[in-house]
C-alpha cells in the first residue's frame, strides 16, 4: 500500500499518520511496524518521530515484517528467560490469550510458536503458563511458567496475594490525597464484559453476578493541571479492577472509554492516544528456590510522549 501526504497532513508525525490511516491499530502498533522495517517513507526507514512533508509517499509493505495480516502478531520484548519461567513485555493493542469470540493472534500464539514446550504447561490449553493477564488496550509485565512446578509455584503466590503488581496510571483530574486505599468489591455484569464497584449496602440488582472483593493502594507520582500520575498496587486481581476502581473513585484512567465519563469519552477522542494509560511496570515473585525476582518496565513511547505534552 503507497500514500502520498498531502498539504493538510505535512508536519504529522509518523506513527501518528499511521494511527489514523490503519484503522484499529494502536500507536504502540505503528511504532512496531516501523522498527520492524514495514513503513518507507520515499524508500527510506525513519523514526517514529518523523515529521511528514508535502508529496512524501508512505509505502507500507505486507507479510510478516508488518502487523495488518491476522496472522502475524506485534511481538512482545522478552525481558528475562530462564529455564523456569520467561517475563514478557506485553505491547497495548495484543489480547493475552483467545476465547470462542477471539479470532485475531495472542500472545498465547505467539508463546507456544516461540516455546513449544509451553503446550504441556499448565491447566488450560488456551492459556499455555501463562499465570495472569493484562486487557488489551494496557501493557506492562507478565510472568509465564515455563514448567509445570514452576506454574503450580507461581499459582499459590498469585492464590496467597504474594506476587507483588505495581502499576503507572494517568488519570484525569487532580487526586487531593497523596495515597489511598480503594477497596470497593465488585459485581460482574450478566454478559461478564463489564464490572461495577459495589460500595456497601447496595441494593443489588438480579442482572449481577456474585460479589467479589478487590483491593487496589495508589500513591501520587505527579500532578498535573488536567491529570495525576500515580503508582498504583493491587492485591488481588479481579477483571478490569484499576480501571473500574479508579473510575468509582472519581478519577478515571486516559484512554479508558468504558470506565469513563461523557466529558473524558470527549477527551479521549481529542487525545488519539489509541490506547489506555495504565502499565504494568513492576513484578516480583519467587522462583523454586525461594530466591526473590524483580522486574521493571519504563513507560512505553507513545505514554512517555503523551506525558511530556500533558498539562
Amino acid at each position: 500500500m503507497k500514500l502520498r501526504i498531502k498539504k493538510e497532513q505535512a508536519g504529522v508525525r509518523l506513527d501518528k499518520f499511521l494511527v489514523a490511516k490503519l484503522k484499529n491499530k494502536t500507536r504502540g502498533q505503528a511504532q512496531q511496524m516501523i522498527a520492524n522495517g514495514a513503513v518507507l517513507v520515499n524508500g527510506k526507514i525513519l523514526s517514529n518521530h518523523y515529521a511528514l512533508k508535502e508529496n512524501e509517499i508512505i509505502e507500507v509493505k505486507s507479510g510478516k515484517a508488518t502487523i495488518m495480516s491476522k496472522d502475524v502478531l506485534v511481538e512482545p520484548e522478552v525481558i528475562f528467560a530462564n529455564k523456569e519461567f520467561i517475563v514478557v513485555n506485553k505491547p497495548a493493542g495484543l489480547i493475552v490469550h483467545g476465547a470462542p469470540h477471539i479470532k485475531e493472534p495472542t500472545l498465547a500464539d505467539w508463546l507456544v510458536k516461540k516455546y513449544p514446550e509451553l503446550k504441556k504447561v499448565g491447566e488450560d490449553k488456551a492459556r499455555p503458563g501463562i499465570m495472569h493477564r493484562l486487557d488489551k488496550d494496557v501493557s506492562g509485565l507478565l510472568v509465564i511458567a515455563r514448567t509445570n512446578d514452576s506454574f503450580y509455584n507461581l499459582k499459590k503466590q498469585f492464590q496467597n496475594r504474594e506476587v507483588e503488581k505495581i502499576y503507572t496510571a494517568l488519570v484525569y483530574g487532580q487526586i487531593a490525597k497523596e495515597n489511598d486505599k480503594i477497596n470497593f468489591s465488585l459485581k460482574r455484569s450478566a454478559g461478564g464484559h463489564r464490572q461495577a464497584a459495589v460500595p456497601e449496602g447496595y441494593n443489588f440488582k438480579e442482572n449481577f453476578l456474585e460479589l467479589r472483593e478487590a483491593f487496589t493502594e495508589f500513591q501520587i507520582l505527579k500532578r498535573m493541571v488536567n491529570y495525576t500520575l500515580l503508582s498504583v498496587k493491587i492485591k488481588s486481581g479481579r477483571k478490569h479492577q484499576i480501571r473500574v476502581h479508579l473510575f468509582a473513585y472519581g478519577f478515571p484512567l486516559v484512554g479508558d472509554n468504558l470506565y469513563s465519563t461523557v466529558k473524558t469519552r470527549q477527551a479521549n477522542r481529542k487525545i488519539d492516544l489509541g490506547r489506555i494509560f495504565l502499565v504494568a511496570s513492576r513484578l516480583s515473585f519467587k522462583d523454586l528456590s525461594g530466591k526473590k525476582n524483580s522486574f521493571r518496565v519504563g513507560l512505553p513511547e507513545e505514554l512517555e510522549d503523551f506525558l511530556q505534552s500533558a498539562k
